[in-house]
């Protein structure tokens, strides 16, 4: 096991797939739980590219402050504190800078912090993971390396899986790791011997999956399970279903917060008073601030365009970044 540091740079490829980008934020998180550090102390920040942030182009972008507070909170308030931030090779020149000071000024005791780039990240952070830290790198995954993942991931669920239906896996979800690894969760729970044609029969036919637990686990502000219901959910459909389910979620938000009682809400939305989901929302209308709800407005119509306009390859990335950053603001 490598030694654990207060500062990790986990460094992929240039280039990195859904595959290399897995292994990234998989070692990523093995980094925390190497030293027992609990999950729910970590801040994930996903840094959005130059012209996708909710809110414009400021000094230090809205999606980046969240690791501002999380980089001092340890020595303010004597609590350990993670700070996972992904795509870090997007942080613009000044964001590198504020980042790299705060953890050169960083309670080495009570925080760690990972970094997660597609190739190098800014100077400035270069420079202090080279002082204070250490680097792992992710490589390209070549054709191999899906079978030798899937190999290893089924002798430590401890799986029987046929060489058919491995073959069936591959043959489904290439080198995705992310979705083969969800697949092998709901293949632990079957019953029966795993073939190809249960494999077939089931990633291949496309049940309705049900959202609340997604929209339940971001309104709760829970980053790992939201993101885990994410990568389920997709398992078997399309990002903008989850998009539609969201963008009708916040329109219920803003006519909560903006109805003097829940009668007029209920007519507004074309509902019940009584009715349970009618009541959810209104509970939940003073749980995000205005400036909040105009963030969750901002990002979702980002990435809507974003899903329609860019290559398939980019939604997962997408959907991640829209995710942690409601979940963060839901809870607010």
């Amino acid at each position: 096991m490598e030694p654990v540091s207060f500062l990790v740079h986990v460094k992929g490829p240039p280039s990195a797939g859904s595959g290399e980008r897995h292994q990234m934020l998989e070692r990523a998180w093995e980094v925390f739980e190497e030293e027992g550090w609990p999950k729910d102390s970590v801040v994930r920040v996903d840094v959005p590219g130059r012209g996708q942030s909710a809110a414009g182009e400021a000094a230090i972008r809205p999606e980046v402050e969240p690791a501002v507070p999380a980089l001092q909170s340890g020595s303010m308030f004597m609590d350990k504190t993670g700070v996972l931030i992904v795509d870090a090779q997007q942080l613009k020149a000044a964001e590198a800078q504020a980042l790299a000071e705060l953890l050169n000024n960083a309670d080495r005791e009570l925080c760690r912090a990972v970094l997660v780039s597609a190739g190098e990240v800014a100077a400035p952070l270069k420079k202090t993971v080279k002082e204070h830290g250490r680097a792992v790198s992710v490589k390209p995954i070549r054709p191999g390396d899906a079978s030798e993942w899937l190999a290893s991931a089924v002798r430590r669920r401890g799986l029987r899986l046929p060489k058919a239906a491995a073959d069936a896996l591959k043959e489904k979800f290439g080198s995705d790791l992310g979705a083969m690894e969800q697949a092998l969760s709901q293949l632990e729970m079957a019953e029966g011997n795993i073939t190809a044609e249960m494999i077939k029969e089931r990633f291949d036919n496309r049940p309705v999956a049900p959202t609340w637990d997604y929209t339940d686990a971001i309104s709760d502000g829970d980053q790992v399970k939201a993101l885990r219901f994410l990568r389920n959910f997709l398992t078997h459909n399309h990002s903008l279903v989850l998009i539609a389910v969201l963008e009708n979620d916040v329109r219920k938000r803003a006519l909560a917060a903006a109805a003097p009682d829940i009668a007029t809400f209920a007519a507004w939305i074309n509902s019940s008073p009584g009715a349970y989901p009618t009541k959810k929302a209104w509970r939940a209308r003073n749980s995000m601030s205005a400036q909040n709800l105009r963030r969750a407005i901002g990002i979702l119509c980002w990435a809507d365009e974003t899903l329609k306009s860019k290559p398939e390859e980019t939604h997962l990335v997408t959907m991640e970044r829209l995710t942690v950053a409601l979940a963060r603001w839901y809870s607010r």
